[in-house]
């Protein structure tokens, strides 16, 4: 059974940071920057890779991202919103999907795994443009 709902005041009770992530969604390529701490040095990560489920649970927010390593095995890995350890959150490529959640995903093999990317039209680009400059 769940703990009772944490709104945005009590979150802000708790001294977390509110994100200033760019707005993404599912099917979206990113590139998460998670902060390593490697005896007393620590650096910056970065894990780059499609948006495959996102879960809004308030203060326990994730999303799950998904990527191809070296070995050409894909690695899923689950990132709390809210977490310190996430330096930054960078938009790669706008995908166009369907659906909420995209575990089919796991299934596919080569072509058949890759996510459309979402064409926008000369107005969109414009639009987005301006709203970024806000």
């Amino acid at each position: 059974m769940k703990a009772t709902v944490l709104t945005k005041e009590t979150i802000l009770d708790y001294e977390i940071k509110d994100r200033k992530f760019p707005e993404f969604r599912v099917g979206d390529t990113i590139e998460v920057g998670q902060i390593v701490k490697e005896g007393n040095k620590q650096r910056v990560q970065l894990y780059k890779g499609d948006v495959i489920a996102i879960s809004n649970n308030g203060i326990s927010s994730t999303f799950t991202v998904r990527k191809l390593s070296a070995d050409g095995v894909f690695v899923e890995r689950i990132f709390p919103y809210y977490s310190p350890m996430i330096d930054g959150v960078a938009i790669v490529k706008t995908g166009d999907v369907r659906r909420a959640k995209l575990y089919y995903l796991r299934d596919k093999v080569g072509k058949m795994a890759r996510i459309k990317e979402m064409v926008l039209t000369k107005e969109q680009k414009e639009a987005k443009a301006a709203l970024s400059k806000e």
